[in-house]
């Protein structure tokens, strides 16, 4: 029986996963496939096994991680040692999550494992020194940016760009209407209650994030609220995870005491659909952006950390924008408001500025359809054939040293 190890830190790359477990049982030689590792709930839908949480390595940020380093430590230290021994795998694929997988596939590969890992490190906009680290740890990078795959070939490191998954996922038309009828029902109100104009609010998908940038985020809308008091605003707000449910309720309470009339909706998932009825969107800093980008959402990135991870990063960043639309686009399509400038007042301008400018948001859809086309590859599959043939030429190694 084949066996997959593979492991997934957060939310985002559980999402990237699943289409891969899913294109990897209808290969016919992937029959009774073993896969096992570190998974979310999308994963394990396909079959996975989960031996350990993955919310252990859902952290960002070096003070964040530091934290977390017990932890962290413990449970690599248990894998691996699972890994090289009964839990022996025929290949290990990371997904995302560098500063964990890397050290981990490193490890794996001294020990005769094939390693694979899904989603470059941003070599390219920080820590561009960590592919010598890649080339010793990967035998291949599978690349869900096309500019990257000339970077390894560079490296001398094998790669293959896969697409991003989300950019098959997604469609290429946004039905709004339609997305705001289905959460309609969702929500159990009447038809067209989400007539006028939709807020998408995303906070992120980590306590951290949460606790740091999401207060802001209640700010803004309550002044958002106030300055387009003419306007019937809806705000939409998928909760990433259930643990985030308590602390975003308890923002939720505050909001309707300071302003009973605010129309504030809390999502469990549904971020696909959210972002689908929305007419703009707020933001933080990720995955999330690219969500936002392909379903052709104009939006303000946002995002906070704290003071000494924030010094840390700058540092070592190499281009002038976070947020992945504005990188893959080569400059500031959409604002970037981090830090000190997230404010509420600077997040709501930039908000009321989208919604008073119709012709640059028909300009900034047409981009990101453009980038969508780019980025649409039968990433699943690709993916999928990427593991099976590593296992297949490591089983036929195995049996012919």
């Amino acid at each position: 029986m084949p066996k997959l190890a593979c492991v997934a830190g957060e939310p985002s790359g559980d999402l990237l996963a699943a289409p891969v477990l899913s294109a990897l049982n209808q290969i016919p030689d992937m029959a009774g496939l073993e896969v096992y590792g570190i998974g979310g709930p999308r994963m394990q839908a396909e079959g996975m096994r989960s031996n350990w949480p993955m919310e252990t390595l859902s952290v960002r940020g070096y003070v964040e991680a530091i934290q977390q380093l017990p932890a962290i430590l413990k449970l690599r230290k248990e894998l691996i040692q699972n890994l090289t021994h009964e839990g022996r795998p025929d290949v290990y694929l990371g997904i995302d999550a560098p500063d964990f997988n890397l050290g981990v596939e490193h490890d794996l590969r001294k020990a005769g494992i094939p390693t694979l890992h899904l989603v470059s490190p941003s070599i390219w906009a920080w820590r561009g020194n960590r592919i010598k680290k890649i080339a010793q740890a990967v035998d291949r990078v599978l690349c869900i940016f096309p500019f990257e795959t000339e970077i390894y070939d560079r490296a001398g490191v094998a790669s293959t760009y896969v697409g991003h998954p989300l950019a098959s996922d997604i469609p290429l038309e946004p039905n709004t209407n339609q997305a705001r009828e289905k959460l309609e029902q969702q929500l159990k109100i009447p038809r067209h209650s989400f007539d006028g104009v939709v807020i998408a609010v995303l906070p992120g998908s980590r306590s951290s994030e949460i606790e740091l940038i999401a207060p802001v985020f209640f700010d803004t809308m309550q002044l958002l609220s106030k300055k387009l008091k003419g306007q019937k605003l809806h705000f939409l707000i998928p909760i990433a995870t259930p643990r985030l449910r308590a602390p975003l309720e308890s923002l939720l309470l505050k909001a309707k005491m300071h302003n009973p009339d605010i129309d504030i909706h809390l999502l469990d998932g549904m971020a696909d659909e959210v972002l689908e009825a929305s007419d703009v969107v707020l933001i933080a800093s990720g995955t999330a952006t690219l969500q936002a980008a392909l379903w052709k959402k104009p939006m303000v990135i946002s995002y906070k950390v704290p003071w000494l991870t924030a010094q840390i990063m700058k540092r070592q960043g190499y281009l002038p924008y976070v947020g992945l639309p504005n990188i893959l686009c080569g400059e500031f399509v959409v604002p970037e408001l981090l830090q000190d400038d997230a404010t509420p007042e600077k997040l709501a301008n930039a908000i009321q500025d989208w919604l008073e400018h119709p012709n640059q948001v028909a300009e900034l859809k047409s981009r990101f359809t453009q980038m969508h086309e780019t980025l649409r590859r039968p990433t699943g599959i690709l993916v999928a054939q990427a593991v099976a043939q590593t296992i297949s030429n490591h089983r036929k190694q195995r049996v012919n040293p």
